[in-house]
């Protein structure tokens, strides 16, 4: 039987409807949904792309990752590993035989070890199985060895054997300038880092040099006759952090020779070689006064040590930050990163001279990059689509992994716009703002400042779930990259040191009066927040402002003098600001938030994990008992047992209801109240 056109194409429209589902803005639910495409390795014949997936199951509370492969055309993405335990790091046998990972997956040994897998099939076998904290390994060029990077172990770390009985833990006993580090916990002065060479065939495990000194960073020069590495020969490394360049002959025992001076601090990032082995280019970062705030450039060393490296004028002159150097397959030019202005766009220069060649327009954010054999990948994303790998071709970038095409097609995401207003002081400052989903133009809404942490970061034009969760729950959300960030240059980055709280809070203060004056914001509807330098931040605001009717401020502190020598950076408060002894004045200015306390009116909510090292939960505790001694209404929500960045996931699902439960009940009122999990 025929049926009439219409009647076709109505029955076409309503199957097309049912087999659709419905875009939704940004939920809580989707936080564990987003995948994190991570770490790509283009393979040696340039045919595949191997890269670890980091995947959330909220229903075992955990994080797992697992070892993928995308071939450069884009055409397969395969699945390699999925073990209950985690892998990552992985790296392709010169040869192109295998693809090696790190894994704590049980084995011989406990901990990091590295696994291999035959690409001609079968399941991944361990290859070592060393004591300590394995931390990373690089190929030999000739896939017979590897380089590892090896913390002494700790003998307090094994479990007693079944049946026995636990011993009583030993006293830690700390005699180090710098004694802690969020996530390492303690430092110990008979426990280092070193470089070992791994010999595949026989398995031997050997010391490269025997020097007493942490090592980092190892990269084998093209032949495999040498290493150079990260280290730091001072009489007092934690005192001078100007860690060096090193070069060794690749073998156990050899004597290391040093590449780069004293005044040329190297970042710790590893050192690259030019195709012909002549040549090593490296980051240098600033003097440790500017520790905090640091800029890298690129220099070049000869690799035999013949004369003193120098710095890249192109770069220098760029007064932008670069990272991720390589060198093109002729040798005659570096390719690098450059953070700027709200985005990090790939670029080049000639070893021999010349400007620095951008190789592709801003807005951009492109990282991890991966070079071999006629496959060139990165990383990259946007505001409204998490990372994937692209394919750099040319100043073009064609998508190979495709990890969150599904959740993107179920999604209503907001536009992110581009903001630029004045300071107080004339200086211009950039920003992004994310309007509500569904914005009616016009409509004035509640605004959130959400401040980033560092200082020394920026936000950029990436994939932010923070962002699109207020967005979808009716909020403006307003992202200032204020001075002491990274990407506008480095006197812009300068500006804040040893007096913090100061020309940050004008720039934070000129974004939202900006933000009002588009007509976006209801300056009734006010919040601020953040974490880390974001938290300090937000305690600096709401202390200089009461405008803002809510707050949220997490792993900060009002009161940076008593931190001295509680938290990580010594260091900072030593060279940048001084000793409270000799700097007593300057503390007490930068501690007007707890110090003056009574000048805040803002409810607040405070955050902080139990085992943070970097900022302690005491900053978050002291703000929150000063507030509720002045009656203000505020709440503390302590993580247990997380460390500076919350890991667990229904920790970070916890975080983002209290958010959201807190903003709703100042910013909009007569909404119902949320209630999180834990129903708090």
């Amino acid at each position: 039987m025929r049926m009439s056109a219409f009647r076709y194409f109505l029955i076409l429209a309503c199957c097309s409807a049912f087999g659709q589902t419905a875009r939704h803005a940004f939920r809580l639910d989707d936080l564990a949904r987003v995948r994190e495409v991570r770490d790509p390795q283009c393979s040696p014949d340039g045919q595949w792309v191997a890269y670890s997936l980091g995947t959330t199951d909220a229903k075992e509370d955990k994080h797992d990752s697992d070892i993928w492969m995308v071939s450069y055309d884009g055409k397969r993405d395969l699945r390699l590993t999925s073990s209950p335990e985690s892998e990552a790091t992985p790296r392709w046998s010169p040869n192109g035989k295998y693809l090696a990972f790190l894994s704590s997956r049980p084995g011989k040994a406990k901990g990091n070890q590295v696994w291999l897998l035959d690409r001609q099939g079968g399941e991944a076998v361990q290859l070592t199985d060393v004591k300590g904290r394995l931390q990373a390994y690089e190929w030999s060029p000739d896939s017979q060895r590897l380089a590892l990077v090896i913390g002494d172990p700790d003998p307090e770390a094994d479990a007693p054997a079944d049946g026995a009985k636990a011993k009583a833990p030993k006293p830690i006993v700390i005699d180090r300038y710098k004694f802690k580090q969020d996530g390492a916990g303690y430092l110990l002065s008979d426990r280092h880092s070193y470089i070992y060479l791994y010999d595949i065939a026989s398995k031997k495990l050997e010391r490269l040099t025997t020097g007493k000194t942490d090592e980092s960073a190892p990269s084998w020069s093209p032949d495999g006759g040498r290493i150079a590495f990260i280290g730091n020969h001072a009489a007092d490394p934690d005192r001078d952090h100007a860690s060096q360049i090193y070069v060794a002959d690749a073998h156990p025992g050899a004597k290391e020779k040093q590449l780069s001076p004293l005044s040329m601090p190297a970042e710790r990032a590893k050192p690259e070689w030019s195709p012909d082995g002549k040549w090593i280019a490296f980051l240098v970062g600033e003097e440790i006064k500017w520790e905090e705030y640091s800029m890298a450039h690129l220099a070049l060393a000869p690799s035999d040590g013949s004369s003193a490296p120098t710095l890249m004028k192109a770069t220098e002159a760029l007064d932008r930050g670069v990272s991720s150097p390589h060198f093109t397959p002729d040798g005659a030019s570096l390719t690098f990163q450059v953070v700027d202005d709200r985005s990090v766009y790939p670029a080049r220069a000639r070893i021999g001279g010349g400007s620095v060649e951008r190789l592709a327009a801003s807005p951009i954010v492109v990282g991890n990059p991966s070079v071999a054999q006629g496959c060139s990948v990165v990383l990259s994303g946007d505001d409204n689509k998490p990372s994937e790998i692209y394919a750099a071709e040319g100043g073009r970038f064609r998508q190979l992994t495709h990890q969150n095409d599904e959740l993107l097609a179920e999604l209503t995401l907001p536009p992110t716009e581009e903001v630029s207003f004045k300071s107080k002081d004339g200086t211009e400052v950039h920003g992004l703002l994310t309007r509500p989903v569904g914005y009616t133009p016009g409509a004035k809404v509640p605004l959130l400042l959400r401040i980033h942490g560092g200082p020394n970061g920026q936000d950029a034009h990436t994939f932010s779930t923070e962002r699109q969760v207020f967005a979808a729950n009716g909020y403006a959300v307003l992202a200032v990259n204020y001075r002491g960030g990274s990407g506008r240059g480095q006197k812009y980055s300068h500006a804040i040191a040893a007096d913090w709280g100061h020309l940050e809070v004008e720039d934070l203060e000129a974004g939202v009066n900006h933000v009002i004056q588009m007509g976006v914001a209801d300056p009734e509807r006010l919040g601020v927040g953040g974490w880390s330098y974001g938290a300090i931040l937000t305690d600096y605001m709401i202390a200089s402002d009461q405008r803002f009717k809510a707050a949220t401020s997490g792993a900060g502190t009002g009161f940076a003098l008593s931190f001295y020598g509680t938290d990580q950076y010594i260091t900072q408060y030593d060279y940048e600001i001084g000793p409270p002894w000799k700097a007593l004045d300057t503390y007490l200015k930068m501690a007007y938030p707890f110090l003056h306390a009574d000048r805040i009116k803002t409810p607040t909510l405070f955050l902080g994990g139990e085992v943070d090292f970097n900022v302690p939960v005491q900053g978050s505790q002291q703000m929150y008992q000063a507030l509720r001694s002045l009656g203000i209404d505020t709440r503390l929500v302590i993580y247990p047992n997380e460390t500076h960045g919350i890991q667990r996931p229904s920790y970070q699902r916890d975080r983002m209801e209290r958010y959201l439960a807190w903003y709703d009940k100042y910013l909009k009122p007569g909404a119902p109240l949320r209630t999180t999990a834990a129903g708090q």
